[in-house]
């Protein structure tokens, strides 16, 4: 390990002080907790997930039909600009909050009463300029929790345990995007009454984990006075003063963008590519409906094993790698097998490997973090190239699909990019 990758010592880690909530964690997590955090993923992104797949577009539809494909893109792309502010910021106040409640709780608390009281009023808002500002504090509300709650697992968690809960986590969201699915199709197309049950799901998750977090309290005195120039300046984590740290974020957006990439077109594939209706005569959506629920599957199940598997073995890079490769096969498999067999053969295998890959890169990144201090902002910072590839794959994947080869070099370039990812885990020093 190079000096550069050595996490900076603060003032209260081991040996230099008595504040637990910035102790490396040793003692292994209890099952309840593990469950808390678990639902509060599920909440998270059944209240998120909901309203992206379909409950935005019924509401969009409802106030224009001629130019609901507008809003729809109004709406959702202002609401991941919030994202990609939210995470970090929110993070970062997590990180000096010095509450009797600890560090994570209080965010976890504000973010989904705030998430659902604007869901509540996406019900009735009234016109797109309302619709939009609820949206956006939809996701603010939402990215507060999860800042707080994935920040929450290097703080609980040993390091040896880490891969198990991650994956765990990775199930809980993949189980909330189902269930954000199931209650759009439930309510069958009262957009109302799916707002409802999706602020219900969001406000659900946190009760557990509310009564079991084992929160460690800050003390007031563990941050240096506030000073705005230096806490905009945090943000900015320098590749050269912590390269891990930079090689694990690239990692991330390549084979984010990747994934991206192979899903984004995933209708008008069907469509144009296997001639789904008129090969096996099925609705090319709900052809989309079966591969989305395989993929789901599969990642729920890969993402716990896969977990489990990096901490027996005590190694993160090599799972990392094997997952990334798979995830191009995934790709490789559409470009030249379009068919329906080839879709569900590929679906399963990009579950495989995704799944996979959730849950032993978090593990690694959350082993590679600069400070026990600033581990939500930090975490943040990560998060950016999970919200980051929803921006730059459409802008990637549409000259391949108009221009250069349709949906053969579209899935080549997106196997290719995610391989990128597998090379550059490699780089990572710190972590086996």
């Amino acid at each position: 390990m190079s000096q550069s990758d050595v996490p900076e010592p603060h003032p209260f880690e081991p040996g230099h002080g008595p504040a637990s909530a910035l102790l490396e964690p040793v003692e292994k997590v209890r099952a309840v907790w593990i469950t808390g955090v678990v639902l509060v993923n599920l909440g998270i992104n059944a209240a998120f997930f909901g309203p992206l797949q379909v409950l935005l577009g019924q509401q969009a539809a409802h106030f224009d039909e001629g130019q609901k494909e507008a809003i729809l893109a109004l709406v959702t792309g202002c609401g991941a600009v919030v994202s990609l502010v939210a995470n970090p910021l929110f993070g970062a106040f997590s990180d000096r909050t010095a509450s009797r409640f600890g560090r994570r709780v209080p965010w976890v608390v504000v973010g989904a009463i705030l998430g659902a009281t604007a869901l509540v009023a996406l019900a009735g808002a009234p016109n797109v300029a309302v619709m939009t500002v609820l949206w956006c504090l939809v996701q603010a509300g939402a990215n507060a929790m999860y800042a707080a709650i994935t920040a929450a697992v290097p703080d609980r968690v040993p390091v040896p345990q880490r891969g198990t809960v991650g994956g765990l986590a990775a199930m809980g969201q993949t189980v909330g995007i189902l269930l954000g699915a199931v209650i759009a199709a439930v309510v069958a197309g009262n957009f109302a009454a799916g707002y409802w049950l999706c602020a219900a799901a969001l406000l659900a998750g946190v009760v557990l984990y509310l009564f079991k977090n084992d929160d460690p309290q800050l003390p007031l005195t563990a941050h240096p006075t506030f000073r705005l120039g230096a806490f905009a300046k945090g943000f900015w984590i320098s590749p050269a003063r912590y390269p891990d740290f930079g090689w694990a974020w690239m990692t991330r957006l390549l084979v984010s963008t990747g994934n991206h990439m192979i899903t984004l077109y995933l209708l008008f594939f069907l469509i144009d590519a296997v001639h789904l209706r008129e090969t096996e005569n099925i609705d090319p959506a709900f052809g989309v409906l079966i591969l989305t629920g395989l993929y789901a599957i599969t990642v729920i199940i890969t993402s716990v094993l896969g977990g489990r598997l990096s901490d027996r073995m005590g190694k993160r890079k090599p799972l990392v790698i094997a997952s990334s490769v798979i995830i191009a096969v995934a790709s490789l498999i559409l470009a030249f097998a379009p068919t329906w067999a080839g879709g569900l053969t590929g679906a399963v295998v990009l579950g495989i490997g995704f799944g996979a890959y959730l849950a032993v890169d978090f593990a690694l990144i959350t082993q590679v973090l600069p400070t026990a201090a600033d581990r939500a902002r930090d975490l943040g910072v990560i998060n950016i190239a999970n919200s980051l590839p929803q921006v730059i794959a459409p802008l990637i994947a549409f000259p391949f699909v108009t221009y250069w080869g349709g949906y053969v070099s579209l899935y080549i370039a997106a196997a290719v990019i995610g391989l990128l990812g597998a090379v550059f885990v490699v780089k990572i020093k710190s972590v086996d």
